[in-house]
C-alpha cells in the first residue's frame, strides 16, 4: 500500500485510483464506498502516540472509519442490551456507561480528525468526495449514543442522583442532545420530527447549491492594471486568468467568493467597478438575478420547517430552541445585549461616516458614500492620515518570527513549554509537530499539535486558518489531546519567508488560542474536554482573548522582526490598533444587524424582506438598496448550523474583551492572571457552564463595557449595566 507522500508522487500514473479532468481541477478518486464488503484497513498509532503518516493511505482511512464506526454502533447496542437486562429496581452505573462510550469513540475520533487534517492540508491526499464519505459515516456513528432511546430513558431516571460535577454535566449533555433529537417524544411525534428534518436537510442543500452556482457563474473581468495596482499579491494570484503571466500582467477574473469581494471593494479605485461587484454580491441567488437560482422561496421553507421542528420539541420558535445551547440562555438577555451595544455603536457610526465623507469629499469624491465605498475610503483615510499601509507593515511580520514569538509569549503567560519534535512523521515536509508541557502537571507532555502553514486549499485571495481536533482528551481510552493548525499562507521562496498582515496575525493568534484550549483541558471525558460541550457563544472566547493581546504595542513589538529591518517602530506599534478601532461603531452596527436579523428571522413569521426593512434603519445609517437581497446568500444561517446562532461570534468578543481587561488591569503581573485563565477557561473545557467559568475567573458576571472601551466608542455618560 503506497504512503500518502508516495501517492502524491505517483498520482498521475495510478489510473486505477485517480484520473484528471480537463474541465475541473483536482482528482476524482474511485474507491469503494464505506461499509462495502471486503474494504479493510486501519490507522496505525505509533508507540509515541502519534499517527504513522508514512503508512496512511486513502484506503486505510476508509477501512478504519468503516470498522471503527461499526464498533461504536455495536458498543451502543451492547449498552442498550445491558440496560434492558437490568432488574427494574437496579439503576445503571452512569460513570461506567460514559467510560465505555469514551473507549469506543476514541479510535473513531482520531481517524476522523486525521482525515480532516489531511483534507484541509491538501485535498489530493484525501479528496473531497472521499472526505465527505468519511465525515458523514463518522458523524452518524458518533451521534448514535445521543440517539439511543434506551440510554436516554435510563439517564432520565438518574439525573437527580448524580452529584459529581463532571458526571452531572455530561449527563445533562446527553439529556439535552437526546431531547433535541426527539427521544422524549411519543412515537408519532418522533416520526413527524424525522420527516421535518429530512425535508429541512433537502431545503438547506438546495439553498447552498444555488448560492454556490450563483457565486461561480458571475465573473467580472479586468484588463487594466491601473484598476488593480493597489491589490495585494494574494488577491492577484487568486484571480489571474493565465498562470503563465506574472500577476501584474493580467487579465484578472473576479468572482463572488467572499474574500475576493472584500478585497476588491477595499482596493479598487473605480466606483463603477466597485458597484458592479457589490450589486452582484448582494443580489446573488435572488429574484433580481437568475430566477431559477432564487433562494427566497427556500428561506421561507427553511424558516417554516425550523419553526415546526421547534414546536414539535415543545419550543415556541426556533430561536428559543437555539438558546438551550447558548451562554446567553434566553432571547430577552440577548436583546438587552444588542440594545446596550447599539446605545454606543449607533452614535459612533454616524460620527465616523460623517468624518469619512468629509475626507472623501476633500479628496475629490463627488458622491454620497454608499456601502460599497466605505472600505475603500477607510483604507485611503488610514494611509493619508496615519501612514498606515497593511502591505508596508508586512516586512515586520515574517511568519517564522511570528510563530516563535507567539510560542514564547504563550509559554511565559500560561506556564507551559512548547517543544518541537523533529523526528515526528508528518504528511508533507514543511509540516512541523510540537509537544506541549504544562509546568503544573509534571514532566510528561499533556498533548501536542501539528502546524501546516502552507496548505494549498481554499486560496481565494485571502489567507485562512483552522484548528482541527484530531483527538480530544479521553481518559478512558488513554488518549491525550492532539490537533492540527492549518493555514494557507504562501510558501517561502528565494525572496524570503512569508510576510503577514495584521489580519493574518489576528487569525494565527485566534487559532492558536483555540488550540491551547483543546490541548490544556483537564476534563476527564472526551465530550467535556477542550471545546466540547462549550456553549456556542463562548466557544471562541479563548481565541479572541489571545488575539486581543495584539492590541498591546509592547507585545506587538516583541513578536515583530528584529533582524532584517529592526523592530516595529513605536509610532507604528501604537497606530496598528486603528485597524480595529477606526469605524468600530460602523462595524459593530453591522455585526448587531446580522445577529438581530438572524434571531428575528427565527422568531417571527413575517416575510424575510419585511424583517430586513424593519431592522435595517435601526442599525444602519445608509439607505437600503431596493434590490439588496443579502439574506438569499446567508449560507451559514440557512444551509449551515448557525441559524439563530450568528450572534455567538459577537457574544464571544464581549466575553473575551472583559477577560482581556483583567490582564490590562494587572499589567505588572500578567502571568498570575494567565495562570488563572489557564485554570478556568483553558482547563475546564465544557465540564463547567461557561457563565460559571467566567465568574470563577472574573468574580462577577460579564459586562459590555470592556468591549466598548477596546473599540474606543465607550462614553461615561452612557454607562451600560452588566449582561
Amino acid at each position: 500500500m503506497l504512503s500518502l507522500r508516495r501517492q502524491m508522487q505517483y498520482v498521475a500514473i495510478r489510473k486505477r485510483c485517480f484520473h484528471t479532468s480537463n474541465k475541473k481541477c483536482g482528482y476524482i478518486v474511485l474507491v469503494p464506498e464505506i461499509g462495502e464488503e471486503g474494504l479493510t484497513g486501519d490507522i496505525t498509532i505509533k508507540p509515541d502516540g502519534l499517527p504513522d503518516f508514512n503508512d496512511i493511505t486513502i484506503e486505510n482511512c476508509l477501512g478504519a472509519i468503516g470498522r471503527q464506526a461499526g464498533a461504536v454502533e455495536k458498543s451502543v447496542k451492547q449498552i442498550e442490551s445491558n440496560i434492558l437486562a437490568l432488574p427494574t429496581n437496579k439503576s445503571i452505573d452512569t460513570v461506567e456507561l460514559f467510560r465505555k462510550l469514551d473507549e469506543a469513540t476514541g479510535p473513531l475520533d482520531t481517524t476522523w480528525g486525521i482525515a480532516k487534517a489531511l483534507y484541509l492540508g491538501n485535498s489530493t491526499l484525501i479528496p473531497t468526495k472521499t472526505y465527505m464519505n468519511i465525515h458523514d459515516r463518522a458523524r452518524k456513528a458518533r451521534a448514535s449514543k445521543f440517539c439511543s432511546k434506551s440510554i436516554y430513558d435510563a439517564l432520565q431516571k438518574e439525573k437527580k442522583s448524580i452529584v459529581d460535577t463532571f458526571d452531572e454535566r455530561l449527563l445533562r449533555k446527553y439529556l439535552l442532545e437526546g431531547g433535541l433529537n426527539g427521544l422524549g417524544l411519543k412515537e408519532d411525534a418522533r416520526a413527524d420530527l424525522k420527516e421535518v428534518l429530512l425535508r429541512l436537510g433537502r431545503e438547506r442543500a438546495n439553498f447552498k447549491n444555488k448560492v454556490n452556482i450563483s457565486m461561480h457563474s458571475f465573473a467580472h473581468l479586468v484588463k487594466d492594471y491601473q484598476l488593480v495596482r493597489d491589490f495585494p499579491s494574494t488577491l492577484l494570484e487568486a484571480t489571474i486568468i493565465d498562470n503563465t503571466n506574472t500577476i501584474n500582467q493580467g487579465p484578472w477574473k473576479f468572482t463572488l467568493q467572499p474574500q475576493v469581494v472584500d478585497g476588491f471593494l477595499k482596493h479598487c479605485p473605480d466606483r463603477v467597478h466597485r458597484w458592479n461587484i457589490w450589486q452582484a454580491n448582494v443580489r446573488k441567488a435572488s429574484t433580481h438575478m437568475d430566477k431559477s437560482l432564487e433562494n427566497s422561496t427556500h428561506i421561507e421553507k427553511i424558516r417554516s420547517l425550523r419553526k415546526r421542528q421547534a414546536n414539535i420539541l415543545g419550543y415556541p420558535n426556533y430561536a428559543t430552541m437555539s438558546m438551550q445551547t447558548k451562554m446567553a440562555s434566553n432571547i430577552s438577555n440577548l436583546k438587552q445585549l444588542f440594545s446596550k451595544l447599539l446605545k454606543f455603536a449607533g452614535p459612533a457610526q454616524s460620527i465616523e461616516i460623517e468624518q469619512l465623507q468629509n475626507f472623501a469629499t476633500a479628496s475629490g469624491f463627488e458622491h454620497r458614500l454608499d456601502v460599497y465605498d466605505v472600505s475603500y475610503w477607510q483604507r485611503k483615510y488610514l494611509l493619508s492620515k496615519y501612514k498606515l499601509d497593511e502591505q508596508t507593515l508586512r516586512i515586520y511580520f515574517p511568519l517564522p518570527k511570528i510563530l516563535s514569538g507567539l510560542f514564547s509569549f504563550s509559554e511565559s503567560l500560561f506556564g507551559i513549554k512548547i517543544v518541537e519534535r523533529t523526528d515526528a512523521q508528518v504528511w508533507q515536509p514543511l509540516v512541523k509537530y510540537y509537544d506541549v508541557y504544562d509546568n503544573d502537571r509534571g514532566i510528561k507532555s499533556v498533548g501536542g499539535f501539528y502546524i501546516d502553514c502552507y496548505s494549498k486549499e481554499n486560496k481565494f485571495g485571502k489567507n485562512n486558518g483552522w484548528m482541527v481536533s484530531i483527538r480530544n482528551r479521553n481518559e478512558s481510552a488513554k488518549l491525550s489531546p492532539l490537533c492540527a493548525l492549518i493555514f494557507n499562507f504562501t510558501p517561502p521562496s528565494e525572496n524570503g519567508p512569508c510576510l503577514l498582515s495584521m489580519d493574518d496575525l489576528r487569525m494565527i493568534f485566534k487559532t492558536f488560542g483555540s488550540a491551547l484550549q483543546h490541548i490544556l483541558t483537564e476534563a476527564p471525558f472526551t465530550d467535556l474536554a477542550g471545546l466540547s460541550n462549550i456553549e456556542w457563544d463562548a466557544s471562541q472566547v479563548a481565541g479572541y482573548v489571545l488575539s486581543n493581546f495584539l492590541d498591546n504595542p509592547f507585545i506587538l513589538k516583541t513578536i515583530s522582526d528584529t533582524q532584517n529591518c529592526g523592530p516595529l517602530p513605536d509610532d507604528l506599534a501604537h497606530k496598528t490598533k486603528l485597524f480595529k478601532t477606526h469605524l468600530a461603531g460602523y462595524n459593530l452596527c453591522e455585526e448587531l444587524y446580522i445577529a438581530d436579523l438572524d434571531i428575528e428571522l427565527h422568531q417571527c413569521d413575517n416575510f424575510w424582506l419585511d424583517v430586513v426593512r424593519k431592522l435595517w434603519p435601526v442599525y444602519k445609517c445608509m439607505p437600503l438598496d431596493k434590490k439588496d437581497s443579502h439574506p438569499c446568500s446567508f449560507t451559514e444561517i440557512f444551509s449551515g448550523d448557525w441559524g439563530a446562532a450568528q450572534f455567538s461570534h459577537l457574544y464571544s468578543k464581549v466575553i473575551a474583551a472583559d477577560i482581556m481587561e483583567a490582564f490590562e488591569d494587572n499589567n505588572e503581573n500578567m502571568n498570575s492572571v494567565g495562570e488563572r485563565f489557564k485554570k478556568t477557561f483553558l482547563s475546564l473545557g465544557g465540564a463547567v457552564p461557561a457563565a460559571e467559568v467566567f465568574r470563577r475567573f472574573r468574580g462577577r458576571d460579564p459586562s459590555v463595557e470592556a468591549l466598548l472601551k477596546s473599540l474606543n466608542i465607550w462614553r461615561d455618560s452612557r454607562t451600560p449595566d452588566s449582561l
